[in-house]
Formats: C-alpha cells, structure tokens, sequence
C-alpha cells in the first residue's frame, strides 16, 4: 500500500459519507499526475450504463495510466475528454493538474479486480511540463498500484506504525492489481491509438504457448493429409453434403501451404458484444492445386496472426466450409477457423515432416524495378525491392472518400534500386506489421510484396492491396523468405555493394510535409478530385475544419480569401525570411482606368521585391497594391468618416472621370498574384482570387473633379 504521503492515497481514501455504500461523489486532486500510458478500445452496448448522460459520437474509449511518483492508478477517460487524446494534447508523459476523479460502479457490476474510476476534468500543462517533478531514477513499472498491498520482503518498512493507518475492509477490497483489460467494454484486447489495422497490447504474441510446443515435439515425419481442397469444395457445392463436409463442418485433416497473407481487419462496432472482433484472411493451397481462402475468427486471429508468414505449411482440423463472398479468382469455398463451434486446431509443420510425395506451390512473385515501373499499366500488381532514401511521417486520412469517422494511416517511402532515375514512389498504408514499419529508416532494404500500380507513366505510384506485406532490414525476415534466391533479388544486391552509403545519406530525408501527386493546376481540375467533399468555405466553416481535425490528419481545403501577408525564405536561412504585408500606408496607389500604375509620390519598389507582369499592378514593400474591401460590409457610419479620418493625399481628391463610370470588366482585375514565387502560395494560382477592389470605395474617396 502507498504511504500516506502520496497524493492519490490522500485523495481517493477519503471516508464514505454511509457505511453501507461506498462513497461515489467526485474528488478533486490539487497535486501533480503523470500519464504513463494511454490504451484505446471500441465501445459496446453496456457504454450507456457506464456513462448514461453522456452523448459521443466516438466509437473509442480510452484508459490511462496514472502516477503520482508513489504507486499507479488505472482510470477511464470520459468520453467528454476524447478529444484530449484525439489531438494528441493527453498522451504519455503529460502532466496534469486539478485532476477530478469519480469512482466506477461496483466491483460485481465491473466483474474486475477492485473499483475503478473515471476522470472527468483534468488541466494538461503545457510542453514545459513532461516528466520533470518525479523522483529522479523511478522505475515507474515497478511503483505499486493504489490500493495493492506492500510486499514485507522487498519493503521491510511498509507497514505502518500507527494501527489507525491499517487499511479498512473496504480498502482490502481494492487491494489486488487491476485488470489489463478494457474497464469500460467487454473487449480482449486494446486497439492502437492512430489506426484500426494494426495490433496492440501483448495478447498478440509472435512466440507459440506452452502448449503448442508440446505438440510441435510431437511431429512426426510423413505427415499426410487425410482430405483435400478439391473434395472440400465438390462436397460443399453438391448442396447434400459428403464424406468430408457435414452440416458446413469439415471433417479430416487439411495440410495447406500459406500463400500470401491480410492485414487485421477489425469489425466491432457499438451494438456489438462481441469481445474479439477480428479477422485476417490467409490464401492457402494444397496438393490437388486448388487455392482458396482461410480466415482466421476472433481469438483465433489473435492467437496466429503474429506467427503466420507466406510459405509456412499448416496442419489444421476441426474448420468449418463456407462460401466464398469474392469469386474473382474462381475461389468458391472458405475455410473458418474460429476457437469454437467447432473449435480449429492449428500447427505449424516444417517443411521436413512433410511426406516425400506431397508437393505444394510456393509463393510466387513478380518483381519490378524502377525501369519497369514507367511501363506499369494502371492497376498492375507487383512487388518491389529498394533502398529507401524518403521515409515520411505518419499522416491518417477519413476513409469512405472523406466522410467517415475511421481514419486510415499511410506514409510515403522513395525507393532507389540504381535502374532509373525516377524513384519508386510507395504510398503504404497499415499492413499490420507495426514493428516493421517502425525500423523502415534511410539506408534500409524494404521488400514490399502485392502492391498495385496507380496513375500513369507521367505521375504513377505504388500502394497497398489486400495481400500487401512488407519486409526490412534488421527484423530478421530477408533470410527466411523464399524470395532470396530470386534473379531481381540477386542482380538488386550486386547493385547495392556499389552504393556509397555517404552518398545516399546526404540526399536522405526523413519526416517532412510531402504531398504526392503534385496538386492539380485548374480549379476545374482540382474541385473534380474533390469527389463529393466540399467546395469554397468561407472564413467561419474553414475554422470549424480545421478544429475537427485530429493528430495527423491530413485534409484538403479550398478557400477564396485575400492574402495580407507573403513571406519567403531560403531552406536553411528561415531566420532571414522577406515579408509582403498588406499595411495601410501614407500613400497609396494610384490608379488608372487602363492600367493600375504607382504614382510618382509612391515609394519604388526595391530590386528585393518580386516583380509582376505588365499588365498586373505593382507592389511595393511597404504598401499593398490595393486595399481589401472591408467598406462593403462597414455599417453606415463608418462610411460617412470625416475627411480629416481619411487623410487622402490631393493626388486621389481629383481622381480622372473615367473611374467614376468603370465598366463591369473592371469588376474582375487579372490575379496578381499568380506570378509570385511557388513557395509563396501553396494553393492553385486559381484559387486565388482578388475581391473587386474599386466597387467598395467609399463615397468620399470617390469625388468627381470639376
């Protein structure tokens, strides 16, 4: 148990106020907390018993670990807090002040190890906070959790003096550690925090259990199996069932070969209580030739996923036989291996307890270097080996187009492979290998196997398919593959014994902002691409964009506004930037009905400041060409000023008649604009558009001369 100076001992050991119920009122904690981890999960129907008054829109719960530098305490977000965690602002290592606690249910109702409790306020200091204020040298894995009992042995001066310090019945209650498992849903495991395909948490383990090295020790030489493929799916298509397939239950044993193998797909969903919603589908053959899918159900998915490769054997029995919902490869039967009803049974078989008459296809591929790609039609599929010289940073996307709520993650790699002089360009999403993904660095030989061709010779890149799996230096997979032996893979290392590693690393480049395809250059061209998002905003509707955004969310926004400030700078001088204001002025531009021009008591342009076309007015440093019109929606007393308020120089008093009576084309000025520098304006020339600037003038400017 902590001692009494700890500050969430002091707080949440406050006395109940009956003693036949435990105190639920909220309490307020003054004193410094640490995040040292923060879990997400999907929530269940049970989600409105736990939080009856409150209304989210979010699938996702959260959990978090907390510590004051004396023991640890598990706690549940209020979903009122989610969007801490969503813009990354609550994560590991935050500090937090005046943090309210409010106790959980009952231990019955929560069917955990001791009460638990929500966090429903809590104020995250700023980037100055962090870890700094914990005893220096904690091993914070190693402090106690609140409420657990101190150990005599390893802490000989734990127990208290003071008989009044023995905790009471209700804390013994708390005493034991508390679950690892979601505390607000009947869930298994944790999802990652920034996507939905890969796996989180230690139930995803790599290493077979005790029990599955028992019967690897078993195996025997021979082994055979007792139906196939081919007479699985005649029995299951006969409609009348067979000697191999009752009732959709296989019966026999099936030994198949791994082809190629999915990401995680995850399926829960709010009205679901199911605890394991996941499913990974494996393409499998055997030795009548027929190839079909397997998918892998729930814990079962959990289980194998982490140890299942292309090219392993597997001996499996107890599966049931579906039909196929993809027939495009002629697959018209799937295998279902689930933990129960009935429950599979699974083992990996080397290749030399295999009989020596059993012959099953192995994986195939079809490499492609970097010349090859330029003549890729649209949609090929192939695989690739490169060294990567561009690993950009995470970024997430909505998926359906935009409009739904789960966000999908992907990075750009360039790949170099000494055949072009164009990269190769991959655009890789979630493949369910985190730990691959995470050592994919400058200087390493990545593998990318089923990816599919987009675009044209002109502007093409590479992503990921249902099958698309991922292999890199330094996880110890480029041996074990069968791919090894392969010409391309051969004539790439030859290649790659040349290559200086100086070289590549001085044109190296990691994180960043890359956006690939360049962006369009219409406004036609590019509100097309929009499929179906939205247009022009406004001021207002891009502010609520943009506050909807989450941690790595990228989004494409099209506005028309006025620009009031340009600034340029040369990479590696961004402390000497040049900067084009928009600056009311002691004089302003004169002008002309056919074409704007400085007047002469207007300052000249420096040789610094860019330049525009002759048929475009000029800009000078300290003044904007022409004002913005805020006089349009000015209310009408402004618009009466004195003259004394508008101190226009006698150049503008006597302005030529024509500018009285201009013509509608006026309305429109060419964009100015478009001939700054690319760096200056990130959005299509197109999309900026100056406000008709001589329509909003105010009456007194606009004084005809006699």
């Amino acid at each position: 148990m902590a001692s009494v100076s700890c500050p969430l001992q002091r707080t949440l050991s406050r006395p109940a106020t009956s003693s036949s119920q435990p105190n639920t009122t909220p309490v307020l904690c003054r004193e410094r907390l640490w995040v040292l981890s923060v879990q997400r999960y999907g929530r269940d129907p049970g989600f409105s018993l736990y939080f009856p008054q409150n209304i989210s829109s979010s699938d996702s719960l959260y959990d978090a670990t907390l510590t004051d530098g004396d023991c640890r305490l598990r706690v549940t977000l209020d979903p009122s807090l989610n969007r801490l965690v969503e813009r990354n602002v609550f994560r590991c290592g935050s500090q937090l002040r005046h943090v309210t606690f409010s106790p959980g249910e009952s231990v019955e109702e929560e069917g955990g190890g001791g009460r638990t409790y929500r966090l429903v306020s809590v104020e995250v200091a700023g980037d100055e906070g962090g870890m700094e204020g914990l005893t220096p040298g904690v091993e914070v894995e190693r402090l106690p959790w609140y409420g657990a009992q101190p150990d005599p042995e390893r802490d000989p001066g734990s127990h208290p003096a003071d008989p009044a310090l023995v905790p009471d019945p209700v804390h013994l209650e708390r005493a034991q550690a508390p679950s690892l498992l979601p505390l607000r849903a009947r869930r298994s495991c944790y999802l990652p925090l920034w996507n939905n395909q890969d796996y989180s948490g230690p139930a995803w383990r790599e290493t077979p259990n005790s029990d599955d090295s028992e019967d690897s020790d078993q195996d025997e030489e021979g082994v055979r199996a007792t139906v196939t493929l081919a007479e699985l799916q005649e029995d299951f298509l006969s409609r009348k069932g067979g000697a191999t397939v009752r009732r959709g239950v296989a019966r026999g044993l099936l030994v198949v070969r791994v082809l190629n193998k999915s990401r995680v797909m995850y399926y829960g969903k709010s009205d679901s209580n199911c605890e394991c919603p996941y499913k990974a589908v494996l393409e499998v053959c055997d030795v009548s030739g027929c190839v079909c899918v397997c998918v892998l159900w729930n814990s079962v998915c959990v289980s194998w996923y982490g140890r299942l490769r292309p090219g392993q054997v597997l001996r499996t029995r107890g599966f049931r036989v579906k039909e196929s919902y993809d027939k495009r490869d002629h697959q018209h039967i799937e295998i279902s291996l689930n933990s129960r009803n009935p429950s599979a049974e699974i083992s990996i078989v080397p290749e030399f307890s295999l009989s020596a008459d059993v012959r099953l296809l192995r994986p195939s591929y079809s490499f492609c270097n970097g010349k090859d790609l330029l003549s890729c039609p649209h949609g090929n599929i192939c695989d690739v080996i490169g060294l990567v010289v561009f690993s950009g940073r995470p970024e997430r996307i909505r998926s359906k187009d935009g409009q739904g709520t789960e966000l999908l993650e992907y990075r750009w790699l360039r790949l170099d492979d000494g055949t072009s002089d164009q990269p190769i360009m991959i655009k890789l999403f979630s493949t369910s290998q985190p730990e691959t993904h995470n050592q994919i660095l400058p200087l390493s030989v990545v593998v990318c196997t089923r990816l599919q061709m987009v675009g044209d010779s002109s502007c093409c890149y590479l992503t990921n398919t249902t099958y698309t799996q991922i292999y890199c230096t330094g996880s110890g997979h480029h041996s074990v593959m069968p791919y090894r032996k392969l010409h391309p893979v051969r004539q790439f290392v030859r290649w790659l014994r040349s290559v200086d590693d100086r070289q590549v690393l001085s044109r190296a480049v990691v994180g960043g902002y890359f956006i690939y395809p360049p962006p369009p250059v219409s406004l036609e061209a590019y509100m097309k691409n929009r499929k179906g998002e939205l247009g022009l905003l406004r001021g207002a509707e891009l502010k609520w964009e943009v506050e909807r955004l989450q941690y790595r969310e990228r989004r494409s926004f099209c506005i028309q506004a006025t620009i009031t400030m340009v600034t340029h700078c040369h990479r590696g001088k961004e402390d000497q930037c040049l900067v084009w204001t928009d600056r009311p002025a002691a004089f302003s531009p004169r002008i002309y009905p056919s074409s704007p021009r400085i007047s002469p008591s207007s300052p000249r342009i420096s040789p610094s400041s860019p330049r525009i076309s002759p048929s475009s007015p000029r800009i000078s440093p300290s003044s904007p060409r022409i004002s913005p019109p805020p006089l349009v929606s000015l209310p009408l007393p402004l618009v009466s000023l004195p003259l004394p308020l508008v101190s226009l120089p006698p150049p503008l008093v006597s302005l030529p008649p024509p500018l009285v009576s201009l013509p509608p084309p006026h309305v429109s000025l060419p964009p100015p604009l478009v001939s700054l520098p690319p760096p200056l304006v990130s959005l299509p020339p197109l999309l900026v558009c100056l406000p008709p600037p001589l329509v909003s003038l105010p009456p007194l400017q606009a004084r005809r001369s006699n």
